[in-house]
C-alpha cells in the first residue's frame, strides 16, 4: 500500500510536469509564427502591427516564469533536481499518511481499558486493542497477550519497552530517504553551476572577448541550476521537520499511554 501510494505521487507529479512543458510549448510556436508573420510585412505594416499588438501583451505570470528560468537551466541537471524534488515528495506524503492513520486517541482506548479490566475481561480488552488502529494499540495487545499467559508484570513491561522499540522504527522508517534528498538537491545543484561556468569560459575562450552578453548568459545559466537545487531543498526540509514533529509526539504518545497501561495492569492484578 505504501509503495503503491509513493508511485502513484510521483506519476501525479511528473505527469504535471510534463503536461506544463507541452503547454510552454504550444505558447511559445504561435509567437514564433507570428514574428515570422511580421517580418514578411511591408514596413508600413509593421507601424501598425507593433502598435497594436503592444497594449494588449498579457504580463508573465509567476508559473510562466518559473517554467521559463527553469527551461533556461538546462535540462541536465534542472531534471535531476526535479526528479529528487518528486522522490523526495512522495516519500513525504506517504510518511504524513501512515503517521495521520498511526495517530490514534491513546485516552480513549485506555478508558476502554480499564473498564474491561475492572470487569475481569482480559479478553475484550486485548480484543479492543485489536480492533483500534495505531502502535499504541499494537503494543498494548502484546502487553495483554503476555498478561494472559500469566507472565509477571517485569516481563510484560519488558515486552512492552521491545515493542515499543519497533513501533518506533517504523515510524521513521523512509524518514532517512528525505534527508538524503534534501542533501543531494543542493549538490546537483552546485555541480551544475560549477559546469556552467566552466561552458561560460570556454564560450569567453571561443569568443576571444570579455563580452558582457556571453558572460551574463553563461551565468545565468549556472546559477540557475544552483536556485533550484537550494528551493527544492527547503521545501523537502520543510516536510522533513513536519514528518520528525508528528514521530516525536507519536513517540512522546506512546511512552506516556505505556506507563498509564502498566499502572492498570498493576492496579488490577492485586485483586
Amino acid at each position: 500500500m505504501k509503495k503503491l501510494i509513493a508511485l502513484l505521487t510521483i506519476v501525479g507529479f511528473m505527469t504535471f510536469g510534463i503536461s506544463s512543458l507541452f503547454a510552454q510549448e504550444e505558447q511559445t510556436q504561435p509567437e514564433e509564427t507570428a514574428t515570422e508573420q511580421v517580418v514578411e510585412t511591408p514596413a508600413v505594416e509593421e507601424e501598425v502591427v507593433t502598435t497594436d499588438l503592444t497594449p494588449t501583451q498579457a504580463p508573465t505570470t509567476f508559473r510562466e516564469s518559473i517554467k521559463r528560468q527553469f527551461i533556461d537551466g538546462g535540462p541536465a541537471f534542472m531534471g535531476i533536481v526535479l526528479v529528487i524534488l518528486l522522490l523526495g515528495m512522495a516519500i513525504s506524503i506517504e510518511r504524513i499518511i501512515y503517521l495521520t492513520m498511526a495517530d490514534g486517541n491513546s485516552k480513549k482506548l485506555l478508558a476502554g481499558i480499564e473498564a474491561k479490566m475492572q470487569a475481569g475481561d482480559v479478553e475484550g480488552a486485548k480484543q479492543l486493542c485489536k480492533d483500534t488502529r495505531g502502535p499504541v494499540a499494537s503494543i498494548f495487545t502484546q502487553g495483554l497477550i503476555r498478561y494472559q499467559d500469566g507472565q509477571t508484570l517485569d516481563e510484560v513491561e519488558k515486552s512492552l519497552v521491545s515493542y515499543g522499540a519497533v513501533a518506533a522504527g517504523k515510524l521513521e522508517s523512509g524518514l532517512s530517504w528525505v534527508g538524503l534528498c534534501i542533501s543531494l538537491a543542493p549538490m546537483f545543484g552546485f555541480m551544475g553551476t560549477v559546469i556552467g561556468m566552466i561552458q561560460a569560459f570556454d564560450a569567453i575562450a571561443a569568443a576571444g572577448d570579455m563580452s558582457p552578453t556571453v558572460v551574463a548568459q553563461g551565468m545565468k545559466v549556472a546559477l540557475l541550476t544552483t536556485v533550484f537545487g537550494l528551493i527544492a531543498a527547503i521545501i523537502l526540509q520543510v516536510f522533513f521537520n513536519f514528518i520528525a514533529s508528528k514521530i516525536e509526539k507519536i513517540t512522546s504518545d506512546m511512552e506516556n499511554a505505556s506507563i498509564s497501561f502498566m499502572d492498570i495492569l498493576v492496579k488490577y492484578n492485586k485483586k
